[in-house]
């Protein structure tokens, strides 16, 4: 893998006042400066084959953008469709997570395609694993999406802001037929984010899914441009040029201050109480909990009622994974009852690196407190190499220092 180039700005702000779709805004950044190269090199470690990404200079109401394209090969000539596949959310989340790409990338990544599962299972009325994705399932949208997260991987951008989000009105045509603009699965997710929107008068669709679930995994909030100095530009072409328009994604590159290192975010803690179930089984659910995306998960013993012994088994999760454990919870313990309540977690900005101790890539997560290699990728280089994992991660937090200094 190339090693990616010097960071460039640690905030962006996003201005979708034209709308937002995800080779927009990959573009934006690729014009604002990321080094293509370096984000096609991570996009390889996904190991999906068959594709291409290429740009073009084009112009957009008087404004020099960058036109990014996807191509993607068929073995067979498709003249219908040009993206046939359709995968289920699972297989998307599993490509991820065997993908050889870095952390904070896969991370974004998985959080989009959460967000986009979430509104499917939502819409369809199903659970979210047995969604499957049509258009944002194929290669083109799969690339659009970590992509752009590997673009701001590149970028050095650990703060995310954007504008509120354009939507326009008339209807949309999907896999599933003609369908109301804004697309039942971009109006979920607005709502469920509670999203700031704006409207504007054309009957296309300006907002896509792709575009609308980067924003709501990444921005941390919806608004006009934080105080900063504007470092680099750049501006992401949509396929249509309307007239009197310019329709672009346009990002604001530079470097803020914070003015808190705390982080709040709202989740939720699912929980039961099990007294009929063996530690085999409450293993196995932990990891099919985590597997799922859940934040944590713990078991705690316990004294139940009639002073029988029993355990608490309880899950961190975002509010919009908490059917989804609830689910898992029922499925493998056969409990009868859980609960749920909303809690405020309080974390450190961290940021990612990655480096290299004896041949083997290694994530290392920086705080202002503290240094913290990758367990299992320093414990994978441990025994491939014989070397106390102590000293594994001794390296590779020494390494990673310079990084962040």
């Amino acid at each position: 893998m190339n090693t990616p180039q010097a960071p460039v700005a640690n905030t962006a702000w996003i201005n979708c006042s034209a709308g937002v779709a995800g080779d927009m805004l990959f573009g934006a950044l690729v014009n604002a400066g990321a080094n293509l190269d370096a984000v096609v090199d991570i996009l390889f470690g996904l190991h999906i084959d068959d594709w291409a990404v290429t740009t073009e200079t084009v112009m957009r109401g008087g404004i020099a953008s960058t036109h990014l394209i996807v191509v993607q090969h068929h073995h067979e000539p498709d003249h219908q469709h040009r993206n046939p596949e359709h995968r289920p959310y699972s297989e998307i989340v599993a490509i991820l997570n065997a993908a050889d790409i870095p952390l904070a990338v896969r991370q974004r990544a998985l959080a989009t395609f959460a967000i986009l599962g979430a509104s499917e299972a939502a819409v369809h009325g199903v659970s979210i694993d047995d969604v499957e994705f049509h258009e944002v399932g194929s290669v083109d949208a799969i690339i659009d999406i970590v992509g752009t997260c590997a673009a701001l991987y590149v970028l050095g951008v650990d703060h995310i802001y954007s504008s509120p989000i354009a939507l326009s009105h008339g209807s949309v045509k999907s896999a599933h037929g003609v369908l109301p603009n804004p697309g039942p699965a971009v109006a979920r997710m607005l709502a469920t984010h509670q999203v700031a929107t704006r409207g504007i008068d054309v009957d296309y669709e300006v907002s896509t899914p792709t575009g609308v679930a980067l924003l709501c995994a990444l921005a941390e909030s919806f608004g006009a441009a934080p105080p900063m100095p504007i470092s680099a530009i750049g501006h992401g072409a949509g396929t249509r040029d309307p007239s009197g328009r310019a329709n672009v994604v346009q990002v604001l590159l530079g470097n803020s201050t914070p003015t808190n290192t705390v982080e709040c975010e709202t989740l939720v803690v699912v929980d039961t109480n099990i007294d009929d179930v063996t530690g085999e089984v409450l293993a196995y659910t932990i990891a099919q909990l985590i597997e799922a995306g859940a934040n944590d998960a713990w078991v705690t013993p316990i004294v139940m009622k009639k002073n029988r012994n029993g355990y608490c088994l309880q899950a961190l999760c975002a509010p919009h994974l908490a059917e989804k454990v609830r689910n898992i919870i029922t499925k493998e313990t056969g409990s009868l009852g859980i609960r749920s309540s909303t809690v405020e977690r309080f974390t450190q900005a961290r940021n990612f690196t990655e480096v290299e101790v004896f041949g083997h890539r290694i994530n290392v997560k920086s705080s202002d407190v503290r240094l913290k290699a990758e367990f299992d990728q320093a414990a994978i280089a441990a025994k491939a190499t014989g070397v106390p994992l102590r000293e594994i991660m001794r390296l590779a937090e020494e390494a990673a220092r310079g990084h962040f200094s």
